[in-house]
């Protein structure tokens, strides 16, 4: 993405000096104001071009930098996805709570600290911690992943938080699948965001993966309260995995 604009310019330029040599050959050679202007003109161009895809890739690239979040251990195209879901969205005017962003990165073990809450306005990571995948999904890595009720397996995609409540798992979270075919039986199957007890560094330390849930995505007891208020209302949650399958059936990145 950081070469489109060098190279689109490269091009331009090039093709303007070409274009050119007639002219200075008839004694009408351009001056530096006017290839000032030109170039201006071709910058300008190049933010028309990337007005969408390219745009959303170019920000998404900056925000992912200035955060470090590469050191923080997120895949560049797990935020990559989520950014361009989030932006979408938000133009869309989907999102009540847009100055949060949430993202599980299921490309990791469930060992790691692979749920990233990222406060999208104040330009920082909440909180970086565990989170466990389905049972069905698989035991270290969360491999396959379903829709369907009963699977006891993980959904992917874009999800919208709603109101927390008291239930059988203590303070909970409501999810709302967003697209249609992959995460949209989410209520139906009681996918919820909550805190469980097979969810913690002690537990990965002596087994060498979390324990798993049914296909909600589990988060640390002693955190939950704090994730769920920070995160509730409205705002985005994007579990990802760099499944082809998935990025070609998201009705959300191919809209």
């Amino acid at each position: 993405m950081k070469l489109f604009r060098t190279n689109l310019l490269y091009i331009a330029i090039t093709a303007f000096i070409t274009l050119q040599i007639p002219i200075a050959i008839a004694g009408n050679s351009p001056d530096a104001g006017t290839l000032t202007h030109y170039i201006k003109e071709v910058e300008e161009a190049a933010r028309v071009e990337m007005n969408a895809e390219e745009m959303i890739a170019a920000k998404a690239d900056s925000i992912y930098d200035t955060l470090h979040l590469l050191q923080a251990g997120l895949q560049e195209e797990a935020f990559e996805l989520a950014y361009e879901g989030y932006y979408k969205l938000l133009e869309q005017g989907k999102m009540s709570k847009k100055d949060v962003l949430t993202i599980a990165d299921f490309s990791k073990p469930s060992s790691e600290e692979r749920l990233f809450v990222i406060d999208m306005e104040k330009g920082k990571i909440l909180f970086q911690t565990l989170v466990a995948h389905g049972r069905k999904s698989g035991l270290i890595y969360a491999t396959e992943f379903s829709n369907k009720p009963e699977s006891n397996k993980s959904s992917l995609g874009f999800y919208l938080t709603m109101q927390p409540y008291y239930g059988g798992k203590g303070y909970a979270l409501r999810l709302q699948g967003l697209e249609k075919g992959i995460n949209d039986n989410a209520f139906e199957r009681a996918i919820v965001l909550h805190g469980s007890d097979y969810v913690t560094s002690q537990f990965a330390n002596s087994n060498g993966y979390l324990g798993r849930s049914l296909g909600c995505p589990a988060v640390p007891t002693k955190q939950t309260k704090a994730i769920i208020n920070s995160i509730k209302n409205g705002s985005l949650l994007f579990i990802y995995h760099p499944t082809e399958e998935y990025k070609t059936k998201s009705t959300i990145l191919n809209s």
